[in-house]
């Protein structure tokens, strides 16, 4: 069973302005980064169906020179609304954490 920490040392949600949710992705190294970006793990499908986004609103970009990977999508709640129950976005990450990536290098399993 494989998990975005075995790829990454940082799994990350924030603030992209009070309209914008965002998560970064920093990969361990570069066979990490290879094996999680060729899983197909990371993608719109997934958030839209996490975050209740329209798929064609998420922005994901691969960054290979930094490891990483980032994506983007409106936030469910306006930062500081009522009903906003995380004001900087810092804990919108956590439901990533218990899935397993599929497809994935078999040698890199931490």
């Amino acid at each position: 069973m494989t998990t975005l920490l075995d790829y990454c040392s940082l799994v990350r949600s924030k603030n992209a302005g009070p309209f914008t949710l965002t998560f970064d992705f920093m990969c361990h190294d570069q066979a990490a980064y290879d094996a999680l970006v060729a899983s197909g793990f990371l993608n719109r499908e997934l958030f839209a169906d996490l975050y209740g986004a329209d798929p064609a609103d998420i922005l994901l970009v691969n960054h290979p020179l930094a490891l990483a990977v980032k994506v983007s999508l409106p936030r469910p709640t306006v930062q500081g609304d009522l009903h906003d129950g995380d004001c900087y976005a810092g804990q919108q990450y956590a439901p990533l954490m218990d899935l397993t990536v599929s497809d994935v290098d078999e040698e890199h399993q931490a």
